[in-house]
């Protein structure tokens, strides 16, 4: 009977301490994983992958992560949590940096690119640093944003 009560109470302190533990921030990895894996899912199938990218299911919401995309000719949003139908061109930061003008206008297809600009992490106005994994992909430009 000692054994039992000693492995619970062993048990019970580790789940403890692992719900006492802060929660992982995203990374710069997880941010490109999952630009790879929308890069992936535009490829097989663009409207069922931007139908995605904006419920946020198929793992494409994940923290403060999600991919969003643009049409590359027109910089109208198209997969986004918040912003469907807003200019990304029209985007900038704090310091009037135009972030999205730059994304919009150095994306390449096959090439993934990072940009860092400041921004508030959703539902709060300070903003912090904010680096952007983006790429081009049929017709789209898309990426995936992470906060330092």
């Amino acid at each position: 009977m000692m054994r039992r009560t000693a492995g619970f109470s062993v048990a019970a302190m580790l789940l403890g301490l692992l719900a006492a533990a802060p929660a992982r921030a995203d990374s710069a990895a997880d941010a490109r994983a999952m630009l790879d894996r929308a890069v992936a899912a535009i490829k097989v199938n663009p409207s069922a992958a931007l139908e995605a990218f904006v419920k946020g299911t198929d793992g494409f919401r994940q923290g403060d992560l999600y991919p969003f995309c643009a049409r590359a000719r027109s910089g109208v949003v198209v997969a986004h949590p918040s912003r469907l139908g807003e200019n990304l061109a029209n985007e900038s930061d704090k310091n009037g940096k135009l972030f999205g003008k730059e994304i919009l206008r150095t994306a390449v297809e096959g090439k993934i690119s990072e940009l860092h600009y400041m921004w508030p992490k959703p539902d709060q106005t300070t903003p912090v640093q904010k680096d952007t994994f983006y790429t081009k992909v049929k017709g789209f430009v898309c990426g995936v944003g992470y906060y330092k």
